[in-house]
């Protein structure tokens, strides 16, 4: 029996400069590798070139730990190029924070089950109880840390002792109503997704859905960010609006948003997941 071939997804940043795609192609070229999909950004702002390469290796094709080191020296060092190459056999490792709102983790788990989001949940993690039975009804493990103000630094240590053990890629912020200490942003730098509704700044605090009724909105969103210590300011990932009109009550304005909110999330997640997004700054290069 034939196995499968070897299949990578090779993502890399650098100052943009003639030759990289050259130098890329014929590296991938010369140890047998089939390239499947290529795609490259150059940010005139920056200067900076970014570029995501999936593809296949071929019989004479090195392994992993060889093709990355021959890759290293033989073209990243000469760029000066911050790059990751990744086994798409491998899928990466979530663990999914929340709260009470169950939108975006109901949407998130009947997604996995599905298959159609490349990844495994290593667990939950909530500081209420509420969610413990959807949870685990999907057979996901479930950890309760509450916070307050006397021990949110004690459990931020648990959560980044968790994200340890069970050797966790990304972080997934379903809708957890809880701020994050600037080290724990630090901690979870660029592995960190949140989702807010897109009224911020203009209606920050309690129910903005209630807010934007009574100023009358006619399009209501939602946005994907890395999580930073500038709260919902980090990197978008993801965006997506719904038009509404004068006949939405609050109540119609919070089912249509939370809709959004969990189509956003899950799209973002998946770009991450499949390696798709390139930290520009405060800015991304996400190549969909």
């Amino acid at each position: 029996m034939t196995s499968e071939p070897k299949h990578y997804v090779l993502i890399l940043s650098c100052k943009d400069v003639r030759g990289i795609v050259a130098a890329v192609s014929s590296f991938l070229t010369r140890h047998d590798c089939f390239i499947r999909e290529s795609a490259q950004f150059g940010d005139p702002s920056t200067g900076q070139f970014f570029m995501r390469c999936d593809f296949e290796a071929g019989a004479a094709t090195p392994a992993q730990g060889e093709l990355y080191s021959r890759f290293s020296s033989e073209v990243a060092e000469g760029f000066s190029m911050n790059w990751q190459l990744h086994d798409l056999a491998r899928k990466p490792r979530v663990l999914i924070m929340v709260s009470t709102a169950s939108h975006c983790l109901n949407d998130l788990l009947h997604r996995y089950q599905a298959g159609a989001l490349p990844m495994e949940i290593a667990a939950v993690v909530s500081n209420h109880e509420v969610l413990r039975g959807l949870t685990e009804w999907h057979g996901i493990p479930f950890h309760h840390m509450p916070v307050n103000a006397a021990n949110k630094a004690e459990q931020e240590a648990k959560l980044l002792a968790l994200v340890e053990e069970l050797q966790v890629d990304v972080v997934v912020l379903a809708r957890y109503m809880q701020i994050l200490s600037t080290e724990l942003c630090r901690a979870l730098h660029g592995k960190a997704i949140n989702i807010h509704h897109s009224f911020l700044p203009s209606f920050k605090g309690a129910k903005p859905y209630h807010q934007a009724y009574d100023r009358g909105v006619k399009i209501i969103g939602a946005t994907a960010h890395y999580v930073t210590s500038d709260l919902d300011e980090g990197p978008i990932i993801e965006q997506e609006i719904a038009r509404v009109d004068h006949t939405y009550a609050p109540e119609k304005l919070v089912v249509v948003g939370g809709d959004v909110e969990a189509r956003v999330l899950a799209h973002a997640l998946q770009y991450h997941l499949e390696h798709r997004v390139i930290l520009n700054g405060h800015k991304t290069v996400v190549f969909k």
